[in-house]
């Protein structure tokens, strides 16, 4: 899976969980994970249910057993698939929190400029929500990625896709900001990565999340995280036009379908808006517009 498909580093430990799991839950049945049947990888997929796992955890390790046993059935190791007849289960599709514009003006205005701490705060929520870029994709680049006289951005996604993004001049205007005052962040560490800690250490995605909880906190946003500036960043574009391919694209999703929820959200918001200031949006039928003459139905 790391050579042949590319997948992430987080993705196969979760794949490797899930095999962990059911390894275990194997050895309670007396027998190696290859012998397990039909039934009992039924009774393994109840027990996690049971267990109070989620149903999109559920999900994606009934995909981890399934992929598990079509290798171990192509290169020979067992010759029947017991996940061959397991149904994939349907989660309900949620539309993605994001943040209304007003929203996120007040988060970017959180940090405090006055530091070079500030400064790096704000070159990353300006740089995520500029460029939609993951938390991985964030923490993982380097000052060479940044070509600050073009305005783009060079990041590499899932399955280590490279993807060029252009950065606008807000975002590009912190970032030169924060690199003035880098040095004072990194001191005589040596880094690569565009965004350093105090102690001069790379940040990691942890940090970025503990960082957006700093400034979203106060603002009463809840659960906000480097994601939902993804979801901002996407959700805006779309409500001001821009089309799902080139969406598509910019987020570097493989398939449309998946950024197509986008277009849901930007038609919610266009309902809500009319609903809300249209004038007889929410008009009776009959009550105010033409009425039938008595008798007439």
């Amino acid at each position: 899976m790391r050579v042949e498909k590319g997948l992430s580093s987080n993705t196969l430990f979760g794949y490797r969980r899930d095999l962990e799991k059911l390894e275990s839950f194997a050895r309670g049945c007396g027998v190696g994970i290859q012998n397990l049947c039909r039934g009992q990888i039924c009774d393994w997929v109840k027990s996690l249910s049971e267990s109070g796992l989620s149903p999109r955890s559920i999900a994606r390790a009934v995909s981890s057993v399934r992929g598990f046993y079509n290798f171990l059935l192509r290169d020979g190791f067992i010759k029947e698939d017991p996940t061959s007849e397991l149904l994939s289960l349907k989660l309900p599709r949620n539309l993605p929190a994001f943040l209304s514009e007003d929203e996120l003006d007040d988060l970017l205005d959180g940090p405090d400029l006055g530091t070079a701490l500030g400064l790096r705060d704000r070159a990353i929520l300006e740089l995520i929500y500029a460029s939609g870029l993951r938390v991985s994709e964030a923490v993982g680049l380097t000052q060479a990625d940044l070509d600050l006289e073009r305005g783009i951005v060079t990041c590499r996604g899932k399955g280590s896709k490279q993807r060029f993004i252009p950065v606008g001049k807000s975002a590009l205007k912190f970032i030169r900001e924060y690199l003035r005052v880098r040095p004072e962040l990194a001191g005589n560490k040596t880094s690569f990565k565009l965004f350093v800690r105090k102690s001069g250490e790379p940040m990691t995605r942890q940090d970025i999340w503990q960082l957006m909880k700093k400034y979203g906190r106060p603002l009463g946003l809840g659960a906000v995280s480097p994601h939902s500036l993804r979801h901002s960043f996407a959700t805006h574009l779309m409500q001001r036009g821009a089309d799902s391919r080139s969406v598509q694209t910019l987020l570097g999703h493989s398939d449309l379908g998946t950024t197509q929820i986008y277009t849901h959200i930007s038609n919610k918001h266009l309902r809500d808006a009319y609903e809300t200031f249209h004038p007889r949006a929410k008009t009776d039928a009959g009550r105010d517009g033409d009425v039938e003459e008595e008798g007439e139905k």
